[in-house]
């Protein structure tokens, strides 16, 4: 049930809805609930499927650009594609940041960015911030 926790919190972490799932990481962590590979695998493995979400998200949205009530005007839209055109796929390494990455992996998906490249690109990104998480709380 605990992993349930996990998974579930770094999954919400990693969509349009605010969590903290390094909290709960680190709290699983110190309680010894499991191996670190264990805590460091479902908590990537949540928080990749999430932005896969928001991937997802981006992809369907981009057909409704035009509409009124779309999210981003076109100015913003154009601003974001240069921004994703001059930085690239390698942008997504940033997926992890707070108040960046979600939207990154949103626009990743509005750009139609190959899933098979996003995915790859932002399971490293993910794990490794959680890897660094998990490595800093054991040399505490």
């Amino acid at each position: 049930m605990d992993l349930l926790l996990l998974f579930g919190s770094a999954f919400l972490a990693a969509t349009i809805f605010p969590a903290q799932s390094e909290a709960v990481l680190l709290v699983m962590h110190a309680n010894g609930v499991s191996s670190d590979m264990v805590l460091l695998g479902v908590a990537s493995l949540g928080n990749t499927l999430g932005a896969c979400v928001n991937w997802g998200l981006g992809r369907f949205a981009s057909g409704m650009r035009d509409r009124p009530w779309f999210p981003a005007n076109s100015r913003q839209l154009i601003r974001a594609e240069r921004w994703y055109a001059r930085w690239g796929v390698w942008s997504l390494l940033l997926s992890w940041m707070p108040f960046v990455g979600d939207p990154l992996t949103v626009i990743a998906g509005l750009l139609r960015t190959p899933f098979a490249v996003f995915v790859i690109i932002v399971a490293i990104a993910k794990t490794g911030r959680y890897a660094v998480l998990l490595w800093a709380a054991a040399g505490i």
